[in-house]
């Protein structure tokens, strides 16, 4: 099938804003570019492709809000978001499913500033590493209060502290970061970029797709970039925090092909590209059939405090060496490694 055109409601200059999206009314429109298009169901695809959109999230995504993925461009999320749309609705008869994930948190989590403080009551700023050296020298604890509120003890709760940047230590993970106060559950921070969740919208009422959203990062103590599961998965005493999420790993299985975007490249992103590579169950039976949109992620970049630009490099680097395909969204499905003979047959 060949690329459609943008539909007239797309607006790009509104994408890094937030709004209401008028359902009923694209509602209609959908269904009425489908049968312009001979749009046939989902449910038909001869060639299944599933869109993977990491945390774009108002949070990550818009500026001003709590964690804008800038780049070092300054409007990395913004313009990642406008090609992403873009790719969802020039290729609206191909992809077959869209899977976004939404990071969802609560005040009181091991990444937050609340969680932690110094000898003198004081909490952690913004951006601040926690490493397992910090903790050991008695640098950062846990807030006892926080502990108290949760039901933790507080003396397990500091033993798992310490365990915990030991883990991601050993495991080659970044220092805790204590990052500021984030796609909160129940805010609007949480919820998708309007244009995104627009395109997606209208591609599930067009196709009669549902998306299927993963939810992932409400456990207190555990960070959970990856939407394949949490940064550490055991606590001090082997007590489990979390599961690799076997049933996303199952149904990504079962497409032909696995574009991923969102945010960020550095994080959410590259975590779990790095899951996939590494579950024995995927490993290169997957990896030769996924599509990393290179123009649809950008890296967390703070001027002046932290620039994982060179990391997120680094690490595509490292997945195209995999057998992963790099590619850009503004590029023909068929101009794409393995793509020419398979889409819209």
């Amino acid at each position: 099938m060949p690329e459609l055109p943008l539909p007239a409601h797309f607006d790009p200059s509104r994408v890094g804003q937030v709004w209401r999206v008028p359902y009923e009314q694209r509602a209609r429109e959908a269904a009425a570019w489908a049968e312009e298009h001979g749009l046939r169901p989902a449910a038909e695809d001869a060639f299944r492709l599933g869109l993977l959109a990491v945390d774009v999230q108002n949070t990550f995504c818009v500026p001003d809000f709590e964690l804008f993925v800038a780049g070092r461009s300054g409007s990395g999320a913004v313009d990642d978001n406008r090609r992403l749309c873009e790719f969802v609705y020039r290729n609206l008869g191909e992809i077959t499913q869209v899977l976004p994930s939404l990071d969802t948190h609560h005040a009181m989590q091991v990444f937050h500033a609340i969680w932690l403080v110094d000898e003198d009551g004081e909490h952690p700023a913004a951006y601040t590493l926690v490493s397992a050296d910090d903790i050991a020298a008695g640098r950062w604890r846990v807030n006892s209060a926080v502990a108290e509120a949760l039901g933790i003890d507080p003396d397990y709760a500091n033993r798992h502290l310490a365990h915990y940047t030991q883990q991601l230590a050993e495991g080659g993970k970044y220092d805790l970061t204590v990052w500021p106060y984030h796609a909160m559950l129940g805010g609007i921070g949480h919820a998708l970029v309007s244009a995104v969740e627009e395109a997606v919208f209208f591609h599930g009422v067009a196709r009669y797709s549902n998306p299927e959203f993963q939810v992932k990062g409400d456990n207190p103590l555990t960070e959970h970039y990856s939407m394949l599961g949490p940064e550490v998965t055991e606590g001090p005493d082997g007590d489990p925090l979390g599961t690799k999420n076997a049933a996303l790993i199952d149904k990504l299985l079962t497409f032909d092909a696995v574009v991923v975007a969102g945010q960020a490249k550095s994080h959410c992103l590259a975590w779990t590209i790095d899951d996939l590579l590494a579950d024995e169950r995927v490993g290169e039976r997957l990896a030769e059939r996924t599509y990393l949109l290179e123009d649809c992620t950008s890296p967390v970049v703070v001027p002046g405090v932290v620039d994982y630009t060179d990391d997120a490099d680094a690490a595509f680097e490292r997945y195209q060496a995999a057998g992963m395909n790099v590619v850009r969204s503004t590029d023909p499905l068929t101009s794409w490694p393995g793509m020419a003979t398979r889409v819209g047959r």
